[in-house]
């Protein structure tokens, strides 16, 4: 449990909450740009909502951290015999 990765379902959470904030960002940018005559106030509020967006969903929050892998314990690989190295015994001969 590594307290600076976000596990699978933190992902999904982070990537579905930065989309609602661009979107939400867009929108009103976009309809603000349009009442006040200037497209770069669009691009502002849209930049606004990049920042604001990368603050919450890149770092690794508790909240994206909720649902820990459960790792396998690892394989201890020098415990087999040696006659299992030459690779042959498992296949068949043809005739």
């Amino acid at each position: 449990n590594h307290p600076f990765l976000q596990d699978f379902v933190g992902q999904g959470l982070a990537e579905r909450w930065s989309r609602v904030i661009i979107i939400a960002f867009g929108i009103v940018g976009l309809l603000y740009g349009a009442f006040v005559q200037q497209f770069s106030q669009t691009v502002y509020i849209l930049g606004a909502g990049f920042v604001l967006s990368s603050l919450i969903t890149i770092p690794p929050w508790p909240v994206f951290r909720r649902n820990p892998l459960k790792w396998q314990k690892p394989i201890d690989t020098d415990s087999k015999s040696t006659s299992s190295e030459s690779g042959d015994e498992g296949k068949k001969k043809k005739k």
